[in-house]
């Protein structure tokens, strides 16, 4: 069988936000940014990453898209709604609010002005982070060079990364459509965990 040679990868990225201020069950403590933050760059630099594509809420999203950014890698954010609403809805609405805003202001301007700040008009909802993940597939397979659902390889190669506590929250988790969809999509699947700890 004939092995496809890449130049690289595109990272689709999902994962979890920051906990809030008070949660019986953790699934990002502020704690680990840091940590997460190192293991984000290694996997990106392991990968050979030439670009990241992901959402912009407060936790894996933001530290994600800030490592990238800081690599010198094009860095595309879709939002499901308007930047200013987002903003209000899913990053300054968790603890440290500063921190998360101007992280967001910064990665979302390097973004706009290469033209890669996508708002979508979807209405609000659970439904809109659901249907914001499926234009980040749909976009990491566009810079990957895959132009319809027929074709499953580029040059570049199609990677999702999963930040989160490595277990399922139940039915209305997006991170977890996120995975089913990625690998769905043909995309290779990997995880950084957020509690430093392997669940059972």
């Amino acid at each position: 069988m004939a092995v496809t040679q890449h130049d690289g990868a595109v990272v689709a990225l999902g994962g979890r936000r920051i906990d809030p201020e008070r949660t019986l069950t953790p699934r990002f403590p502020f704690d680990q940014v840091d940590r997460v933050g190192m293991e984000i760059a290694d996997q990106l630099r392991r990968s050979h990453a030439v670009a990241l594509v992901c959402s912009a809420a407060c936790g894996a999203d933001l530290i994600a898209l800030e490592t990238a950014q800081e690599m010198g890698l094009r860095t595309r954010i879709i939002l499901p709604f308007s930047a200013a609403r987002f903003r209000e809805t899913s990053v300054v609405d968790r603890p440290r609010p500063e921190f998360w805003g101007t992280m967001f202001d910064r990665v979302a301007s390097v973004a706009r002005a290469h033209g890669d700040l996508v708002e979508l008009d979807i209405a609000e909802g659970d439904d809109a982070y659901s249907a914001a993940s499926a234009v980040v597939i749909d976009e990491a397979r566009k810079l990957a060079g895959i132009k319809g659902p027929g074709q499953s390889s580029g040059a570049l190669l199609l990677i999702a990364l999963v930040v989160w506590e490595g277990a399922s929250r139940g039915s209305d988790d997006n991170t977890k459509k996120f995975v089913e969809l990625a690998q769905d999509s043909g995309f290779r699947i990997e995880q950084i965990l957020t509690l430093n700890r392997r669940i059972s």
